[in-house]
């Protein structure tokens, strides 16, 4: 079957500044932070007519039947856990359960018990544990060429690279191992954009209260949550915060900035604001999705400052949300964006994903990562994204995702007491309970056959696989809902 690719999305964005600050890049605008800004149309791409819209796309897809899973029972020994403990630094607080194997939307324990994934490696394994298209995928890039150098060429990372840009904004991808990667990459290019084009001495990025975007050190500051800071001080100058989904406190704070109300070192120079990074769902700050009218106001400012506007998609790309890109949801066009988790199905992989001429802004030399773009993973980055286009995934994460929307609003008719609110997108959604029992929730599922994950004190989190079944959701459902009564029986009796 041929296909002809064709789209409707806006292809780029230019900029027409005056002022007196020239770039030094070739590929850079001149600009000044007291002239108006004028959006050009970019000359269309010569790779235009390989884009395709995802309503086209899901319009000739559908999505496979989904076979039983077979519990492997030659791997049902019981794990001592003592020696894990003795050898491995205790980054993480566990729950007492060893996990030896999984299939589809369902993991099985060193018992033998079953359990509803929708954790899926916090939102990692988009297709599911054993998916037969990324073990052959996988399987044969690893007989042939798992590894080399970025020294050289290599066809998989090309086609993964083109994959992205003839469907997205973008028109150059750098690829990594990681989400905190991938956005410590686009900090990166905002701060030589900001020295080089923008001609600032102390650039700032703001980011919003309660986001997540990563734990290096760089990416922890970036993060708007004070509990991550703790015990790593001094951290990274050139980041303020502003409250998520507030277009007016955005604004005001960007105002500040180019005031010189902000507080700065003495010597610093000429100030300004380098990017905008935001998440269009915060995942690790309770499911929180964003608002439209923030997120143009963010685009907006950042187009009359000549600033980044930067999404981090780690969590929420890669079709999570029902749409590939999560910013799709709220009609707005990055910059830069950054990929991650769902994007190699459980293999690790990052991306930083730029626009024209901000793609251009890294050189040689100035940005690298030695497992960054192996075949390997690359491979497995284009297996997932070939399956969300053409095997139906997307039209099932809009399935499920009804379904579980409707019956997470139904938990929070029935247990009033016990639940304040439920929200996401897609298969990333949250409830919101009224009392600090996320993890005590977490555990009860698991003991009625669900994974679940807490985001914060107070949000359960379902993130499974986007190949789940109607039948596997609704058994995930009524094993939380069984875990919600029983936590509303220990609040009584407390």
């Amino acid at each position: 079957m041929s296909l002809t690719f064709i789209t409707s999305a806006p292809l780029g964005r230019g900029r027409e500044r005056s002022g007196q600050f020239t770039a030094t890049h070739p590929d850079a605008v001149s600009l000044s932070f007291t002239s108006t800004t004028t959006r050009l149309p970019r000359p269309v791409r010569p790779d235009a007519h390989l884009r395709m819209t995802l309503d086209e796309r899901a319009a000739t897809t559908s999505f496979p039947a989904s076979t039983a899973p077979t519990p492997p029972e030659a791997l049902f020994t019981p794990y001592d856990r003592s020696e894990f403990d003795r050898y491995v630094q205790n980054t993480y607080v566990r729950y007492p359960m060893t996990l030896v194997a999984g299939k589809g939307s369902t993991v099985w324990d060193d018992h033998g018990r079953a359990y509803v994934d929708c954790v899926a490696g916090i939102a990692t394994c988009s297709l599911g544990h054993a998916d037969a298209r990324l073990l052959r995928a996988v399987t044969d890039q690893l007989s042939r060429l798992h590894h080399v150098s970025n020294l050289y060429y290599t066809r998989e990372q090309g086609e993964l690279a083109k994959w992205i840009v003839t469907r997205s904004c973008a028109d150059r991808v750098f690829f990594c191992n990681s989400g905190a990667e991938a956005n410590e990459a686009a900090l990166k290019l905002a701060r030589k954009y900001a020295h080089v084009t923008l001609q600032l001495d102390m650039p700032y990025v703001v980011t919003a209260n309660a986001s997540f975007h990563g734990r290096t050190l760089a990416t922890i500051t970036a993060t708007g949550q004070p509990k991550y800071h703790r015990h790593f001080e001094p951290l990274m100058p050139g980041f303020l915060y502003t409250p998520y989904n507030d277009a007016a406190a955005l604004e005001e704070l960007v105002q500040k900035i180019h005031a010189g109300e902000v507080s700065a070192p003495p010597d610093a120079g000429r100030v300004g604001l380098a990017a905008i990074l935001l998440e269009a769902l915060q995942g690790e700050g309770g499911v929180r999705p964003g608002d439209r009218e923030f997120f143009a106001t963010a685009r907006r400012l950042c187009d009359e400052t000549g600033a980044l506007l930067i999404l981090d998609e780690v969590q929420v790309g890669v079709g999570r949300t029902g749409r590939m890109f999560g910013f799709q949801n709220l009609d707005v066009e990055p910059d830069v964006f950054t990929l991650a988790k769902g994007l190699g199905g459980g293999i690790p992989i990052g991306a930083m994903a730029a626009c024209a001429p901000y793609a251009e802004v890294l050189g040689p030399g100035e940005h690298a990562s030695t497992f960054g773009g192996n075949p390997l993973a690359c491979r497995a980055g284009l297996t997932v994204l070939q399956a969300l286009e053409h095997d139906g995934v997307l039209q099932n994460v809009q399935a499920r995702g009804a379904q579980l929307r409707t019956a997470l609003q139904a938990l929070v008719s029935r247990y009033p007491e016990q639940v304040k609110e439920a929200r996401g997108w897609g298969l990333i959604q949250g409830l919101e309970l009224v009392q600090p029992h996320a993890p005590q929730l977490v555990r009860y599922a698991i003991e009625e056959g669900v994974l679940l994950v807490p985001a914060g004190p107070t949000v359960v989190r379902f993130v499974p696989p986007l190949t789940i079944t109607e039948k596997e959701l609704g058994e995930a459902l009524q094993a939380a809902e069984r875990a919600l009564s029983r936590l509303t029986h220990a609040s009584s009796d407390a």
